[in-house]
């Protein structure tokens, strides 16, 4: 048996997503055979990005700063906007580097069953950034789930009295699948293929 602090220690990495408890004791018996290289590493950059992290007041976003580096790049395109419902989408396609706007980071996406409202999301900052002009066209990035469709339907509906071009993901996409693991090929025709709302 190991000592109280390895196994919480090893409690806490079986909570991250994709470590389960044999992956997570795998995980921490390498880091303390190199807990003087590998181990103080990763103690210092989790120090560091606690102190440093924010998140972005203009889009959502999780960043060392406010506004975010996509929100401050001058190179991004300010007219096009692409909404998606979480930080990990984000990342997946601004990682993919085929969409050079801005982003807007919803939150979650609305369902019924889990109780998440309009109010609950960020639909209504997202209303106002909308609403103050210079935004021509709304990429409507959202998973081809359910609850993502749903919600891509909702601000859509929300949108129609503004003079924007809703497009939305083509649906190439896999029904059920999320933005975070498809494949780099995979985003970008989904990008290339988006069309029009409605």
């Amino acid at each position: 048996m190991a000592s109280q602090e390895i196994e919480t220690l090893t409690s806490a990495l079986s909570r991250l997503p994709g470590l389960g408890p044999r992956s997570a004791r795998r995980a921490v018996l390498w880091l303390i055979k190199r807990r003087e290289s590998s181990l103080v590493q990763l103690l210092d950059a989790l120090a560091a990005v606690r102190e440093t992290l924010v998140e972005c007041q203009t889009c959502g976003n999780v960043d060392t700063s406010d506004p975010c580096a996509i929100c401050a790049d001058p190179r991004r395109d300010q007219r096009s906007l692409c909404v998606v419902e979480d930080v990990a989408d984000l990342w997946a396609l601004d990682r993919a580097r085929l969409f050079t706007g801005r982003y807007h980071v919803l939150g979650g996406r609305l369902s019924a069953l889990d109780g998440v409202r309009p109010e609950d999301l960020t639909i209504g900052r997202l209303i106002d950034r909308v609403a103050q002009g210079g935004i021509d066209e709304v990429v409507l990035a959202m998973n081809a789930t359910l609850e993502g469709q749903t919600t891509a339907h909702y601000i859509a509906e929300r949108l129609e009295a503004y003079p924007v071009r809703l497009t939305q993901l083509a649906h190439g996409l896999p029904v059920g699948g999320e933005l975070d693991y498809l494949d780099e090929g995979t985003l970008a025709q989904a990008l290339r293929a988006r069309r029009p709302v409605g």
